[in-house]
């Protein structure tokens, strides 16, 4: 029960909640007004230790959310006392080699024993009131950061362009209130989600290890019942059992649509996105659907995809495609698997953009049943992954819900009339 914006143009949001409907326009604030920037820590390599100060990075702050588990970094530094997080503080990306990731934020919950502050690259901002965290989530802040850091390749914003950024506010307190709790219930949908993805992800890679042999043995810890007492497995060199694939076709006959290069395969086993860019000349490897393709530089980052189209692949992303008496999908799920790619860093070489060993791939032990049993496997998992992917699906669809809400609960940004914002 929301009332919509009376005057065209005024400073009022097109939703608003009925009690606050005369409670009048928006005031437009500055940063500064409503709170202090502070810059982080600038330490050396030879102050980093095992454990001191934590000092949080750019990659530690995730769109909205702080990555407190994992990619720390410690420091043998005092933290001055005007820069040690406080519960309710923001921190922002000032600067980074990716440009999606400036002006990023995230809030700091209090949820961690000890003092910890933030690196050079990124700022504190600590507000005077809760609803300024609402203000870096906005769609005028979004413009804002584009526009600072848009053109030439300026990747970084200073304090002083952050505290002359205005928006407006309401004048209220208490409707600031209701604003932020009405958008804190949809955040919090979005972490139990979230948390329920990483569930997912781990019960999956519980059950793979228990799915396929451990090394040294020829069957698995768990079987399905028909399979059990069976056949063990047999253990070939994935070379055998595949062809690293070299047919070649002109750049010509790819579009963006089918071109894979490491760029566009994502990390961690998620699949594709679309290429941005094509090579301007040239050939690539052709590849067609089941094929295995894997991404060569940095193994590390797990960038395996089991093609559903055919298409062409830049020179780094190797080719795989399984021989008669492999199964496709099961095959894509031995190497989609920390085992597989321990297994390739142990061959690579190069320090700061290692590369897997092709000879030493084929060599790898892969072990594998009869054709049955590799479906039954390869069917199971695949079900795992349909249940990701919908609950990936969930949670942008969330995202995407909160973002139009924000559209609708705060005015629009200038130049921009409450008719278009409804729409967006």
């Amino acid at each position: 029960a929301m009332t919509t914006a009376a005057e065209e143009g005024a400073l009022v949001p097109k939703l608003r909640f009925p009690e606050f409907r005369d409670a009048g326009e928006w005031k437009e604030k500055a940063l500064s007004e409503l709170g202090n920037f502070f810059r982080g820590i600038t330490y050396s390599a030879k102050e980093v230790v095992e454990d001191g100060l934590l000092v949080l990075r750019s990659s530690n702050i995730q769109d909205g959310a702080l990555v407190l588990h994992k990619d720390l970094v410690f420091i043998d530094k005092t933290c001055p006392n005007d820069i040690k997080l406080k519960d309710g503080d923001i921190l922002i990306c000032m600067s980074n080699g990716s440009k999606a990731l400036v002006g990023k934020s995230a809030e700091y919950h209090g949820n961690y024993e000890g003092n910890l502050t933030v690196g050079a690259f990124c700022s504190i901002f600590r507000s005077s009131i809760k609803f300024s965290k609402l203000i870096f989530q906005s769609e005028k802040y979004r413009r804002f950061i584009s526009v600072s850091i848009g053109g030439g390749n300026i990747n970084n914003l200073k304090n002083s362009d952050l505290e002359e950024f205005k928006h407006p506010i309401p004048k209220l307190a208490s409707e600031q209130q209701k604003i932020a709790d009405c958008l804190a219930s949809v955040d919090e949908l979005i972490t139990l989600e979230s948390q329920k993805l990483d569930r997912l992800k781990l019960y999956k890679k519980g059950l793979m290890q228990q799915l396929f042999p451990t090394e040294g043995e020829t069957v698995p810890r768990l079987r399905f019942p028909e399979f059990q007492g069976t056949n063990e497995w047999d253990i070939n060199g994935l070379g055998t059992l595949t062809t690293f694939v070299n047919e070649k076709i002109s750049i010509v006959q790819i579009s963006l649509e089918n071109y894979i290069s490491t760029e566009n395969i994502l990390q961690d086993y998620g699949g594709i996105t679309k290429a941005s860019k094509l090579p301007e000349t040239g050939s690539v490897t052709q590849f067609r659907s089941n094929d295995i393709l894997f991404s060569n530089i940095r193994p590390y980052l797990k960038k395996v995809w089991l093609a559903d189209k055919k298409g062409g692949a830049s020179n780094d992303v190797i080719v795989i495609r399984a021989k008669q008496e492999i199964e496709a999908k099961f095959l894509s799920f031995l190497l989609k698997n920390d085992t597989f790619i321990n297994y390739v860093m142990t061959g690579a070489k190069g320090v700061k953009m290692p590369r897997g060993d092709i000879e030493s791939m084929k060599k790898y032990p892969t072990p594998f049943p009869l054709r049955a049993e590799q479906q039954k496997i390869a069917e199971c998992l695949t079900s795992i992954d349909e249940c990701i992917t919908a609950q990936n699906q969930k949670i942008e669809t969330l995202k995407t819900h909160k973002k139009g809400l924000m559209q609708q609960l705060f005015p629009a940004p200038d130049g921009f009339s409450s008719a278009q914002a409804g729409n967006t």
